[in-house]
């Protein structure tokens, strides 16, 4: 029997800090809270993460990983386009409704975050535009032309993007169901 490895300093940071970051915003949380949280020291703290800003970037580019990974193994799949665009609107409402309509953490951290911090906000436009690549390529899995692939693409991730903002702001899941209903329409043979 294997024993689980107790998570390092570092990744009880990351860990802590995402937490938190998600629940309460960038801005509502503080450094000291949560070295205290992770259980290390501020000396630790500084020797993995030279600010709160390299954490919050941290924290982004763990999320934005596993979205890749996810994304990936999704267009790699062998169902219709549509159903691959159904089942990323699946996986939307159901971390919605999990998280308590927290909404994006890019879109939150975004809407507290300006110039002044660079590495966060190239970390938010890295995603988004992942987003919309992926999005981009999985209407080219139904439509030949490119140039209207990318434009149903666009489309889609504005659809994607205003329903989590909307289900978020409502507390309601209803504004997924009809984005993915819409969204459809775009991808049907």
């Amino acid at each position: 029997m294997r024993k689980l490895r107790k998570p390092n300093a570092k990744e009880r940071i990351l860990e802590t800090a995402g937490e938190l970051f998600f629940q309460r915003g960038y801005s509502g949380v503080g450094i000291n809270e949560i070295i205290e949280k992770a259980g290390t020291a501020k000396a630790s703290f500084y020797q993995h993460y030279p600010s709160k800003e390299s954490l919050c970037e941290a924290w982004l580019r763990a999320i934005h990983e596993r979205s890749e990974e996810e994304r990936s193994l999704l267009l790699a799949a062998s169902e219709a386009p549509a159903a691959k665009l159904a089942a990323w609107f699946d996986r939307l409402e159901e971390f919605l409704v999990s998280s308590g309509f927290r909404g994006c953490p890019y879109s939150n951290t975004g809407a507290v975050s300006d110039e002044s911090c660079p590495g966060i906000v190239a970390e938010i436009r890295r995603h988004k535009e992942s987003t919309r690549v992926f999005l981009r390529r999985l209407a080219a899995q139904a439509i030949p032309d490119s140039q209207r692939a990318d434009e149903i693409g666009d489309r889609l991730f504005v659809l994607y993007s205003g329903a989590t903002s909307e289900a978020q702001n409502l507390k309601e899941i209803w504004p997924v169901q009809v984005a993915r209903a819409a969204a459809a329409e775009w991808l049907e043979p």
